[in-house]
């Protein structure tokens, strides 16, 4: 408890200082990191991927369309980003269907789908984090994801040890509960107004509140279905933590699987609505 306790507190004294007083270059290379470890833990730890070849050019992937999208942005320099992206798409593909093509008598199909997902799907939705922080005031946008996500977990938690009596998903995770899930979401939606509020009084923001009211919603829905989904991919695969990077805390997958769904709505919501609705 402590090792996680602590953790958490410099976690947190980190994000602080990659946000607002570090160079950019830090949290891009910060998320970079989140997205191979990510990469690693889906495929490797699992067993999704067994065929070494497949599994490097995951990582790979994963490498080069991380960091072409955040260090050419966090440097200010003019890098065709998206033409890197479709290299990269590309290249995983070939890579992935050569592997299979070669030791198609060793190598699963299955193998190719589970690498294309962890090579390029879920870094792209963890870089939504990035995507956010570049936008005007993303400083502060890139909170939204995390507030929706990690608010959802806390409320739902208290919620569950104080009213819990129906379970949720009792074969996946026995202790969630359906009152819990119902208070997640609602905590959610109003810790999310109350930040809104805050960054719009304190921070030059000027996010409307019916926007906050669908990311606070929407957003712990979407971040439970993460977190239930990443929880059934551990129990098929007889894993209990992804890994164990972040002490007391597990794998980036173990912390992150609620985020790594939320951020993307979060952006979209951003995107159509703007942050003034």
């Amino acid at each position: 408890m402590k090792a996680r306790v602590l953790f958490g507190v410099i976690g947190f004294v980190f994000v602080l200082l990659a946000l607002y007083v570090l160079p950019p270059i830090v949290l891009a290379l910060a998320v970079s990191a989140l997205c191979v470890l990510a990469s690693y833990e889906l495929v490797h730890p699992t067993g999704l991927v067994k065929d070494l070849w497949m599994l490097r050019a995951c990582l790979l992937s994963s490498a080069a369309y991380a960091l072409g999208t955040c260090v050419p942005g966090a440097l200010g320099l003019d890098f065709p980003v998206q033409m890197m992206q479709r290299v990269v798409v590309l290249f995983l593909l070939v890579a992935l269907f050569a592997c299979l093509l070669r030791r198609h008598d060793a190598v699963q199909s299955g193998e190719v789908m589970a690498g294309f997902f962890g090579g390029l799907i879920l870094p792209y939705f963890l870089l939504a984090l990035w995507r956010i922080f570049a936008m005007d005031g993303g400083e502060f946008l890139v909170l939204l994801p995390l507030v929706a996500a990690w608010g959802s977990d806390t409320c739902a938690l208290f919620a569950g040890m104080a009213f819990g009596k129906h379970k949720l998903a009792p074969v996946v995770s026995p202790k969630k509960t359906v009152e819990g899930a119902i208070g997640g979401v609602i905590g959610a939606t109003a810790l999310m107004l109350l930040v809104v509020f805050l960054m719009n009084r304190y921070a030059g923001q000027n996010i409307h509140y019916a926007g906050a009211l669908i990311m606070g919603a929407a957003g712990a829905v979407i971040g439970q279905v993460g977190d239930l989904s990443f929880s059934i991919i551990k129990r098929q695969t007889g894993i209990k933590d992804y890994s164990h990077i972040f002490p007391g805390h597990g794998g980036v997958l173990d912390r992150f699987d609620s985020v790594i769904f939320v951020a993307p709505v979060v952006e979209l919501v951003l995107l159509v609505l703007g942050p003034a609705v």
